[in-house]
């Protein structure tokens, strides 16, 4: 969900380095736009390739996937299902390959991400792990180098279209806009997202989410003055022109507004399966 913007928020890139490929899942949604993005990276004919994000579990996408074997490792940005549901069946496609992310819970047959900065070189690529939480507490990003062409897969915490939710509690929006900061140092370097189209520049489309954020922000704090006492009541102010049936996702994102702002919203709900972008 994007609120006032649904269309790209940075050029889009004309075309792809030759060594990235794109398969995307059949799961599209209003959470999910075109589908998830499963991001097929190899540096030579005859390197393995690494996958980002194996998507849901869905048989016939994880058969494609497969059928770019060989495939020497399998990078997670974040825990959501629509991005980890297929990690398990894909590892026994490809005899036991491992998956490696920051959360524990989604890294098979490997040690978690815990090391920003650190490099997942190998099979020809150079890969940096990126700390971006915010999205989610788990998220990051990769930095990826092949024959002096550089890309950032940005997972959920820069779409191709629109913005992402930072659902509380597990996503905090302090975090998120430490992320975008370190992601607008990437000039020039095109952003590979979970979702929605590659974007020719990741500093470009990283400042626009800042923007949108802060001016987020100010919307929130003007409700909030005005008398909005409840996340209910400060999305029926600030998301008035978004369709109601997505009015419970932009009550997460105000809810990590509210604690950012420091304003009391009272007791945190459970956490929403699936949530994606807003």
């Amino acid at each position: 969900m994007s609120g006032h913007v649904t269309g790209a928020v940075a050029a889009l890139a004309d075309k792809l380095p030759a060594w990235v490929s794109l398969l995307r899942a059949p799961n599209p949604g209003p959470m999910t736009l075109d589908g998830t993005n499963t991001w097929v990276l190899r540096a030579a004919p005859d390197e393995p390739a690494v996958v980002i994000d194996p998507g849901p579990a869905d048989e016939g996408h994880l058969t494609r996937i497969a059928e770019h074997g060989p495939i020497g490792l399998v990078l997670i940005t974040h825990g959501h299902p629509d991005h980890t549901e297929g990690s398990v069946r894909l590892s026994k496609l490809l005899g036991g390959v491992h998956v490696l992310a920051a959360d524990p819970a989604h890294t098979i047959g490997g040690e978690p991400l815990t090391e920003p900065g650190e490099h997942l070189g190998g099979f020809g690529l150079e890969i940096r792990l990126l700390n971006t939480p915010g999205h989610t507490a788990d998220s990051v990003c990769f930095l990826v180098e092949h024959d002096d062409e550089r890309v950032v897969l940005t997972g959920d915490t820069i779409l191709g279209r629109g913005t992402t939710v930072v659902a509380h509690p597990d996503g905090n929006l302090g975090d998120y806009l430490g992320s975008l900061e370190l992601l607008s140092a990437y000039t020039g370097i095109a952003a590979l997202p979970g979702h929605g189209p590659a974007l020719a520049d990741c500093a470009a489309a990283a400042e626009f989410y800042l923007a949108h954020r802060r001016a987020r922000l100010d919307q929130v704090r003007s409700a909030v003055d005005a008398g909005a006492r409840t996340p209910a009541d400060v999305v029926a102010a600030v998301y008035a022109d978004v369709d109601r049936s997505l009015w419970w996702a932009a009550e997460w994102s105000v809810r990590a507004q509210l604690e950012y702002l420091g304003v009391d919203s009272g007791e945190s709900a459970p956490g929403v399966s699936g949530l994606e972008h807003t």
